[in-house]
Protein backbone atom coordinates (compact mmCIF):
# COMPACT_ATOMS: atom_id res chain seq x y z
CA UNK A 1 0.00 0.00 0.00
CA UNK A 2 1.48 3.41 -0.94
CA UNK A 3 2.06 5.75 1.97
CA UNK A 4 0.88 9.35 2.04
CA UNK A 5 4.52 10.45 1.74
CA UNK A 6 5.09 8.34 -1.38
CA UNK A 7 1.95 9.83 -2.93
CA UNK A 8 3.21 13.35 -2.30
CA UNK A 9 6.56 12.38 -3.80
CA UNK A 10 4.78 11.06 -6.87
CA UNK A 11 2.79 14.28 -7.09
CA UNK A 12 5.92 16.36 -6.79
CA UNK A 13 7.63 14.27 -9.47
CA UNK A 14 4.68 14.79 -11.78
CA UNK A 15 4.99 18.57 -11.38
CA UNK A 16 8.70 18.68 -12.29
CA UNK A 17 8.18 19.26 -16.03
CA UNK A 18 5.93 22.22 -15.17
CA UNK A 19 8.60 23.82 -13.05
CA UNK A 20 11.25 23.14 -15.66
CA UNK A 21 9.29 24.87 -18.42
CA UNK A 22 7.94 27.83 -16.50
CA UNK A 23 10.78 28.58 -14.12
CA UNK A 24 14.03 27.37 -15.70
CA UNK A 25 17.04 26.79 -13.41
CA UNK A 26 15.14 27.22 -10.17
CA UNK A 27 16.30 25.09 -7.26
CA UNK A 28 14.05 22.89 -5.20
CA UNK A 29 13.21 24.28 -1.77
CA UNK A 30 14.17 22.04 1.13
CA UNK A 31 11.39 20.11 2.81
CA UNK A 32 11.27 20.40 6.56
CA UNK A 33 11.24 17.05 8.29
CA UNK A 34 8.47 16.74 10.85
CA UNK A 35 9.69 14.79 13.87
CA UNK A 36 7.25 13.82 16.58
CA UNK A 37 8.23 15.00 20.07
CA UNK A 38 9.50 12.55 22.65
CA UNK A 39 6.46 12.23 24.87
CA UNK A 40 8.37 10.27 27.50
CA UNK A 41 10.53 13.32 28.17
CA UNK A 42 7.56 15.68 28.40
CA UNK A 43 5.33 13.85 30.82
CA UNK A 44 5.22 16.90 33.08
CA UNK A 45 2.97 18.81 30.66
CA UNK A 46 0.20 17.60 28.33
CA UNK A 47 1.08 17.48 24.65
CA UNK A 48 -0.61 20.26 22.66
CA UNK A 49 -0.98 18.84 19.16
CA UNK A 50 -2.26 22.11 17.66
CA UNK A 51 0.65 24.07 19.10
CA UNK A 52 3.08 21.46 17.83
CA UNK A 53 1.63 21.62 14.32
CA UNK A 54 1.88 25.40 14.35
CA UNK A 55 5.48 25.17 15.53
CA UNK A 56 6.36 22.79 12.70
CA UNK A 57 4.58 24.98 10.15
CA UNK A 58 6.56 27.99 11.38
CA UNK A 59 9.79 25.99 11.10
CA UNK A 60 8.94 24.89 7.60
CA UNK A 61 7.96 28.43 6.61
CA UNK A 62 11.30 29.71 7.90
CA UNK A 63 13.20 27.16 5.80
CA UNK A 64 11.13 27.98 2.72
CA UNK A 65 11.71 31.71 3.25
CA UNK A 66 15.45 31.05 3.39
CA UNK A 67 15.27 29.01 0.18
CA UNK A 68 13.24 31.73 -1.56
CA UNK A 69 15.75 34.36 -0.39
CA UNK A 70 18.53 32.29 -1.97
CA UNK A 71 16.61 32.02 -5.25
CA UNK A 72 15.89 35.76 -5.19
CA UNK A 73 19.62 36.32 -4.82
CA UNK A 74 20.33 33.99 -7.75
CA UNK A 75 17.69 35.64 -9.97
CA UNK A 76 18.05 39.22 -8.78
CA UNK A 77 15.71 41.54 -10.71
CA UNK A 78 16.37 44.65 -8.63
CA UNK A 79 18.52 46.30 -11.31
CA UNK A 80 16.10 45.74 -14.19
CA UNK A 81 14.59 48.93 -15.69
CA UNK A 82 10.87 49.58 -15.21
CA UNK A 83 8.43 48.26 -17.83
CA UNK A 84 6.25 50.62 -19.82
CA UNK A 85 2.64 50.19 -18.58
CA UNK A 86 1.21 49.95 -22.11
CA UNK A 87 3.74 47.30 -23.08
CA UNK A 88 3.06 45.33 -19.90
CA UNK A 89 -0.68 45.48 -20.62
CA UNK A 90 -0.07 43.91 -24.05
CA UNK A 91 2.02 41.15 -22.47
CA UNK A 92 -0.64 40.53 -19.83
CA UNK A 93 -3.17 40.07 -22.63
CA UNK A 94 -0.79 37.61 -24.26
CA UNK A 95 -0.45 35.61 -21.06
CA UNK A 96 -4.21 35.66 -20.52
CA UNK A 97 -4.49 33.72 -23.77
CA UNK A 98 -1.42 31.51 -23.35
CA UNK A 99 -2.12 30.62 -19.71
CA UNK A 100 -5.91 30.63 -19.34
CA UNK A 101 -7.57 29.29 -16.23
CA UNK A 102 -7.18 25.53 -15.94
CA UNK A 103 -4.23 25.27 -18.37
CA UNK A 104 -1.83 23.96 -15.71
CA UNK A 105 -4.34 21.33 -14.66
CA UNK A 106 -4.73 20.29 -18.29
CA UNK A 107 -0.98 19.86 -18.50
CA UNK A 108 -1.04 17.76 -15.35
CA UNK A 109 -3.82 15.59 -16.73
CA UNK A 110 -1.41 14.40 -19.40
CA UNK A 111 1.01 13.39 -16.66
CA UNK A 112 -1.53 11.96 -14.25
CA UNK A 113 -3.19 9.97 -16.97
CA UNK A 114 0.05 8.07 -17.47
CA UNK A 115 2.82 8.76 -15.00
CA UNK A 116 0.85 9.17 -11.79
CA UNK A 117 -1.13 5.99 -12.30
CA UNK A 118 2.05 4.13 -13.26
CA UNK A 119 3.80 5.37 -10.13
CA UNK A 120 0.82 4.36 -8.04
CA UNK A 121 1.08 0.88 -9.53
CA UNK A 122 4.85 0.67 -8.94
CA UNK A 123 4.62 1.86 -5.35
CA UNK A 124 1.47 -0.16 -4.80
CA UNK A 125 1.24 -3.81 -3.97
CA UNK A 126 1.58 -5.61 -7.31
CA UNK A 127 4.89 -4.38 -8.76
CA UNK A 128 7.87 -6.75 -8.79
CA UNK A 129 9.77 -4.32 -6.58
CA UNK A 130 7.14 -4.10 -3.86
CA UNK A 131 6.41 -7.83 -3.87
CA UNK A 132 10.14 -8.46 -3.50
CA UNK A 133 10.34 -6.04 -0.57
CA UNK A 134 7.30 -7.54 1.14
CA UNK A 135 8.24 -11.19 0.68
CA UNK A 136 12.03 -11.14 0.52
CA UNK A 137 11.91 -13.16 -2.70
CA UNK A 138 14.32 -12.05 -5.44
CA UNK A 139 12.68 -9.74 -7.98
CA UNK A 140 13.92 -11.94 -10.85
CA UNK A 141 11.83 -14.83 -9.53
CA UNK A 142 8.81 -12.57 -9.09
CA UNK A 143 9.23 -11.25 -12.63
CA UNK A 144 8.92 -14.82 -13.90
CA UNK A 145 5.42 -15.11 -12.42
CA UNK A 146 2.38 -14.37 -14.57
CA UNK A 147 0.19 -11.33 -13.80
CA UNK A 148 -2.63 -13.43 -12.39
CA UNK A 149 -0.29 -14.99 -9.82
CA UNK A 150 1.15 -11.59 -8.91
CA UNK A 151 -2.38 -10.31 -8.39
CA UNK A 152 -3.22 -13.19 -6.04
CA UNK A 153 -0.01 -12.59 -4.04
CA UNK A 154 -0.69 -8.84 -3.79
CA UNK A 155 -4.30 -9.51 -2.76
CA UNK A 156 -3.09 -11.63 0.13
CA UNK A 157 -1.35 -8.54 1.54
CA UNK A 158 -4.05 -6.01 0.64
CA UNK A 159 -7.26 -7.27 -0.99
CA UNK A 160 -8.64 -3.71 -1.05
CA UNK A 161 -5.65 -2.05 -2.73
CA UNK A 162 -7.51 -1.13 -5.93
CA UNK A 163 -10.21 0.67 -3.97
CA UNK A 164 -7.53 2.26 -1.83
CA UNK A 165 -5.64 3.59 -4.89
CA UNK A 166 -8.85 4.98 -6.36
CA UNK A 167 -9.66 6.66 -3.06
CA UNK A 168 -6.18 8.18 -2.87
CA UNK A 169 -6.59 9.54 -6.39
CA UNK A 170 -9.95 11.06 -5.48
CA UNK A 171 -8.46 12.72 -2.39
CA UNK A 172 -5.12 13.92 -3.82
CA UNK A 173 -6.24 15.00 -7.31
CA UNK A 174 -8.50 17.85 -6.08
CA UNK A 175 -5.73 19.09 -3.79
CA UNK A 176 -3.28 19.20 -6.68
CA UNK A 177 -5.85 20.96 -8.86
CA UNK A 178 -6.30 23.58 -6.16
CA UNK A 179 -2.52 24.09 -5.88
CA UNK A 180 -2.17 24.42 -9.67
CA UNK A 181 -4.97 26.96 -9.75
CA UNK A 182 -3.16 29.01 -7.10
CA UNK A 183 0.01 28.88 -9.21
CA UNK A 184 -1.55 30.19 -12.40
CA UNK A 185 -1.93 33.83 -11.35
CA UNK A 186 1.68 34.43 -10.21
CA UNK A 187 2.89 32.44 -13.22
CA UNK A 188 0.93 34.69 -15.60
CA UNK A 189 2.29 37.76 -13.83
CA UNK A 190 5.91 36.61 -14.04
CA UNK A 191 5.64 35.52 -17.67
CA UNK A 192 3.91 38.80 -18.63
CA UNK A 193 6.89 40.77 -17.28
CA UNK A 194 9.33 38.46 -19.06
CA UNK A 195 7.46 38.79 -22.38
CA UNK A 196 7.20 42.58 -21.97
CA UNK A 197 11.00 42.77 -21.64
CA UNK A 198 11.69 40.30 -24.46
CA UNK A 199 9.22 41.56 -27.09
CA UNK A 200 8.45 45.07 -28.29
CA UNK A 201 4.96 46.53 -28.22
CA UNK A 202 4.63 45.91 -31.97
CA UNK A 203 5.72 42.29 -31.62
CA UNK A 204 3.30 41.71 -28.74
CA UNK A 205 0.51 43.24 -30.85
CA UNK A 206 1.34 40.83 -33.69
CA UNK A 207 1.42 37.91 -31.25
CA UNK A 208 -1.94 38.84 -29.77
CA UNK A 209 -3.36 39.14 -33.28
CA UNK A 210 -2.20 35.61 -34.08
CA UNK A 211 -3.64 34.24 -30.82
CA UNK A 212 -6.98 35.78 -31.76
CA UNK A 213 -7.17 33.61 -34.92
CA UNK A 214 -8.63 30.09 -34.79
CA UNK A 215 -5.17 28.55 -35.20
CA UNK A 216 -3.71 30.87 -32.58
CA UNK A 217 -6.51 30.10 -30.15
CA UNK A 218 -5.91 26.36 -30.62
CA UNK A 219 -2.19 26.83 -30.05
CA UNK A 220 -2.79 28.91 -26.92
CA UNK A 221 -5.07 26.23 -25.55
CA UNK A 222 -2.70 23.33 -26.23
CA UNK A 223 0.92 24.57 -26.09
CA UNK A 224 1.40 24.00 -22.35
CA UNK A 225 -0.40 20.66 -22.21
CA UNK A 226 1.70 19.44 -25.15
CA UNK A 227 4.86 19.89 -23.08
CA UNK A 228 3.65 16.97 -20.96
CA UNK A 229 2.46 14.91 -23.92
CA UNK A 230 3.56 11.25 -23.63
CA UNK A 231 5.54 11.45 -26.87
CA UNK A 232 7.42 14.54 -25.65
CA UNK A 233 8.14 13.04 -22.23
CA UNK A 234 9.32 9.76 -23.79
CA UNK A 235 11.61 11.57 -26.22
CA UNK A 236 13.20 13.57 -23.38
CA UNK A 237 13.73 10.48 -21.21
CA UNK A 238 15.29 8.57 -24.10
CA UNK A 239 17.72 11.44 -24.67
CA UNK A 240 19.16 11.14 -21.15
CA UNK A 241 21.26 7.91 -21.50
CA UNK A 242 23.36 9.25 -24.41
CA UNK A 243 24.06 12.37 -22.37
CA UNK A 244 25.29 10.30 -19.44
CA UNK A 245 27.35 8.11 -21.78
CA UNK A 246 29.10 11.18 -23.16
CA UNK A 247 30.15 12.23 -19.67
CA UNK A 248 31.40 8.71 -18.92
CA UNK A 249 33.35 8.49 -22.18
CA UNK A 250 34.97 11.86 -21.61
CA UNK A 251 35.66 11.33 -17.91
CA UNK A 252 39.42 10.67 -18.41
CA UNK A 253 39.85 13.89 -20.39
CA UNK A 254 37.75 15.86 -17.89
CA UNK A 255 39.81 14.46 -15.03
CA UNK A 256 43.02 15.39 -16.86
CA UNK A 257 41.80 18.93 -17.49
CA UNK A 258 40.71 19.33 -13.86
CA UNK A 259 44.13 18.22 -12.60
CA UNK A 260 45.68 21.25 -14.27
CA UNK A 261 43.89 23.53 -11.84
CA UNK A 262 45.84 24.52 -8.70
CA UNK A 263 44.65 22.79 -5.57
CA UNK A 264 42.65 24.71 -2.99
CA UNK A 265 44.68 25.81 0.04
CA UNK A 266 43.80 24.47 3.46
CA UNK A 267 44.29 26.28 6.74
CA UNK A 268 47.25 24.01 7.46
CA UNK A 269 49.02 25.57 4.43
CA UNK A 270 48.97 29.08 5.92
CA UNK A 271 52.13 30.43 7.55
CA UNK A 272 52.00 32.78 10.56
CA UNK A 273 52.03 35.92 8.40
CA UNK A 274 49.15 34.73 6.23
CA UNK A 275 47.27 33.60 9.32
CA UNK A 276 47.62 37.05 10.89
CA UNK A 277 46.29 38.63 7.68
CA UNK A 278 43.36 36.22 7.67
CA UNK A 279 42.61 37.01 11.32
CA UNK A 280 42.49 40.75 10.57
CA UNK A 281 40.14 40.19 7.65
CA UNK A 282 37.82 38.00 9.72
CA UNK A 283 38.13 40.18 12.84
CA UNK A 284 39.01 37.23 15.07
CA UNK A 285 41.85 36.45 17.45
CA UNK A 286 44.76 34.98 15.51
CA UNK A 287 45.15 32.29 18.20
CA UNK A 288 41.77 30.85 17.22
CA UNK A 289 43.05 30.31 13.68
CA UNK A 290 46.42 29.06 14.92
CA UNK A 291 44.78 26.41 17.08
CA UNK A 292 42.61 25.34 14.19
CA UNK A 293 45.61 25.22 11.83
CA UNK A 294 47.68 23.18 14.28
CA UNK A 295 44.82 20.75 14.74
CA UNK A 296 44.63 20.30 10.96
CA UNK A 297 48.38 19.68 10.78
CA UNK A 298 48.32 17.16 13.64
CA UNK A 299 45.42 15.30 12.08
CA UNK A 300 47.30 15.17 8.76
CA UNK A 301 50.49 13.81 10.36
CA UNK A 302 48.59 11.25 12.42
CA UNK A 303 46.67 10.11 9.37
CA UNK A 304 49.93 9.69 7.42
CA UNK A 305 51.48 7.73 10.29
CA UNK A 306 48.45 5.49 10.48
CA UNK A 307 48.66 4.83 6.74
CA UNK A 308 52.37 3.98 7.09
CA UNK A 309 51.69 1.53 9.94
CA UNK A 310 48.87 -0.13 8.03
CA UNK A 311 51.04 -0.42 4.93
CA UNK A 312 53.90 -1.99 6.91
CA UNK A 313 51.55 -4.45 8.58
CA UNK A 314 49.95 -5.35 5.26
CA UNK A 315 53.34 -5.86 3.60
CA UNK A 316 54.55 -8.07 6.43
CA UNK A 317 51.36 -10.09 6.31
CA UNK A 318 51.69 -10.48 2.54
CA UNK A 319 55.31 -11.60 2.91
CA UNK A 320 54.33 -14.19 5.52
CA UNK A 321 51.51 -15.42 3.31
CA UNK A 322 53.83 -15.71 0.31
CA UNK A 323 56.37 -17.64 2.38
CA UNK A 324 53.69 -20.01 3.65
CA UNK A 325 52.41 -20.56 0.12
CA UNK A 326 55.93 -21.22 -1.14
CA UNK A 327 56.50 -23.74 1.64
CA UNK A 328 53.22 -25.45 0.82
CA UNK A 329 54.12 -25.58 -2.85
CA UNK A 330 57.54 -27.04 -2.02
CA UNK A 331 55.94 -29.65 0.19
CA UNK A 332 53.47 -30.56 -2.52
CA UNK A 333 56.25 -30.87 -5.06
CA UNK A 334 58.24 -33.06 -2.65
CA UNK A 335 55.32 -35.40 -2.34
CA UNK A 336 54.60 -35.50 -6.06
CA UNK A 337 58.19 -35.73 -7.32
CA UNK A 338 60.62 -38.29 -5.69
CA UNK A 339 63.54 -36.19 -6.97
CA UNK A 340 62.71 -33.66 -4.26
CA UNK A 341 63.02 -36.27 -1.53
CA UNK A 342 66.23 -35.16 0.26
CA UNK A 343 67.07 -38.75 1.24
CA UNK A 344 67.88 -39.30 -2.43
CA UNK A 345 70.35 -36.37 -2.55
CA UNK A 346 74.11 -36.64 -2.22
CA UNK A 347 75.80 -35.30 0.92
CA UNK A 348 77.41 -32.41 -1.00
CA UNK A 349 74.16 -31.35 -2.67
CA UNK A 350 72.28 -31.54 0.63
CA UNK A 351 74.90 -29.36 2.39
CA UNK A 352 74.88 -26.74 -0.40
CA UNK A 353 71.07 -26.42 -0.32
CA UNK A 354 70.94 -26.21 3.48
CA UNK A 355 73.63 -23.49 3.53
CA UNK A 356 71.67 -21.42 1.03
CA UNK A 357 68.47 -21.92 3.04
CA UNK A 358 70.21 -20.72 6.20
CA UNK A 359 71.49 -17.57 4.46
CA UNK A 360 68.07 -16.89 2.97
CA UNK A 361 66.36 -17.41 6.33
CA UNK A 362 68.80 -15.03 8.02
CA UNK A 363 68.17 -12.34 5.38
CA UNK A 364 64.40 -12.77 5.61
CA UNK A 365 64.50 -12.60 9.41
CA UNK A 366 66.60 -9.42 9.37
CA UNK A 367 64.19 -7.85 6.90
CA UNK A 368 61.09 -8.72 8.93
CA UNK A 369 62.75 -7.52 12.15
CA UNK A 370 63.60 -4.15 10.56
CA UNK A 371 60.07 -3.79 9.24
CA UNK A 372 58.56 -4.64 12.62
CA UNK A 373 60.84 -2.11 14.32
CA UNK A 374 59.74 0.60 11.88
CA UNK A 375 56.08 -0.22 12.53
CA UNK A 376 56.60 -0.12 16.32
CA UNK A 377 58.27 3.29 16.10
CA UNK A 378 55.36 4.59 14.03
CA UNK A 379 52.90 3.25 16.63
CA UNK A 380 54.73 5.11 19.39
CA UNK A 381 54.09 8.40 17.62
CA UNK A 382 50.36 7.71 17.35
CA UNK A 383 48.00 8.76 20.17
CA UNK A 384 46.57 6.02 22.40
Amino acid sequence: MPTFKSILVAGAAAMLPLGASAYAAQQEAPVAEVVAPDLEEETSAPFDSEAYVEEQKAKMQKEMDEAIALIEKMFDTGNLPPIEPARLALAQKTMGQLVPGGSLEKMMDNLYGKMFKTLMGEFGGQSDLMLSIKTGVESEKIAALDEATKTKVADMFDPHRKEREEQITRVIKPLISEVLSDMESPMREGMAKAYARKFSAAQLTDLNGFLATPTGALYANEWMALQADPEVMLAIIKAVPPLITKFIDRAPQIEKDMKDLPKEKQLADFDDKQLAQLARLMKVDVKVLQDQRDMWKNDTVEAADAVAVDAADDYAADAATDAANAAADAAAMAVDDPAYDRSNWSADDLKRVMDLEAASAAATTAYLEAEAEAANKARERLPD
